[in-house]
């Protein structure tokens, strides 16, 4: 039944609800926002000619060039001992799941700093490293001292703590996939490990990418922890110079504007895998970076396509 009025109504253009606090918070962010970045430009103190100056200096660049290759070699070792301690974990031998278990409770409770300090010190605690048979013969000594410096103690502390971390979002990962798949390819006549690389672990990976790049994201600004003990990262080589021209704030801004680079490289990067690997989920991982962008801009509304559509 169709009542006067009825085609009109439908013919009418949809407008969407008037949401007025949504606007009356975004300027007042803007206005902050605009007031920061004020402060930024005309306060002389940040003097960002000397941040100019020193940003692309071949001390700071070596810096930065270590903390990359810190955090490309630590993040590689780390997810490779951590698949095998959650595979350890999910087995179904007691002895492998507790050692698992221990490895991970223990290296999460230790803050990375004291991990470092600790395989710093190592040498205090033992001297001397041999390679043998125990107890039957010893091939070769070498002095803990010489053999762990300071950057061989940052690689080996900041790899066996995000060893202990990447297990835990593998095993997540590996959770999330149905034990259907597994029985079904058991079924087929695929052995363990074919079933685990071409079955369990492609379908874990939209689980752990997320938390994986969060992870390395993280790593990032966690080596700067490494100039403790004197290794020459991105934050360590500002500090040489700001000890000498006494020009601090200009040189952490050099610092804090190359970890936002990174961070913001690897944000983009992050993306475009977790979409690679999201496809045919029926989610966002099929749109455009700046579509999903844009639709995150609250500020801006959003359109109601769907009732457009209707329209």
């Amino acid at each position: 039944m169709t009542r006067p009025g009825d085609r009109e109504l439908l013919a009418a253009r949809l407008v969407p609800r008037r949401k007025p606090g949504q606007w009356i918070s975004a300027a007042v962010v803007l206005v902050l926002v605009a007031l920061v970045v004020r402060s930024l430009i005309t306060n002389p103190r940040y003097q960002w000619d000397v941040v100019r100056h020193f940003f692309l200096r071949p001390s700071i660049l070596e810096g930065l060039l270590l903390t990359l290759w810190l955090t490309a070699g630590v993040m590689v070792c780390g997810y490779l001992i951590g698949i095998v301690l959650a595979v350890m974990r999910l087995s179904s031998n007691p002895v492998l799941s507790t050692v698992s278990f221990v490895y991970v409770w223990l290296f999460r409770s230790v803050p990375p700093l004291v991990q470092l300090l600790f395989w710093f010190e190592l040498a205090s605690l033992y001297p001397k490293l041999s390679l043998g048979v125990p107890y039957v013969k010893t091939f070769t000594t070498v002095a803990t001292a010489h053999l762990f410096t300071g950057l061989l103690a940052a690689f080996v502390g900041l790899t066996f703590d995000i060893a202990a971390f990447s297990s835990e979002i593998v095993r997540g990962g590996l959770l999330s996939v149905d034990g259907g798949q597994t029985e079904a390819a058991k079924a087929l006549g695929l052995g363990k490990g074919r079933i685990f690389r071409r079955i369990v672990f492609p379908q874990a990976m939209p689980a752990i990418i997320p938390a994986s790049g969060n992870l390395l994201i993280g790593m990032v600004k966690a080596t700067s922890i490494v100039s403790v003990i004197a290794v020459h990262d991105l934050l360590y080589s500002v500090q040489l110079i700001y000890n000498q021209n006494y020009l601090i704030i200009p040189l952490l801004l050099v610092a804090t504007i190359w970890y936002i680079v990174i961070t913001t490289v690897l944000s983009v990067g992050q993306f475009f895998v977790e979409r690679y690997y999201a496809r045919g989920k029926g989610s966002s991982g099929g749109r455009g970076f700046w579509s999903v962008a844009r639709d995150n801009i609250s500020v801006f509304g959003r359109t109601r396509r769907d009732l457009a559509g209707i329209a």
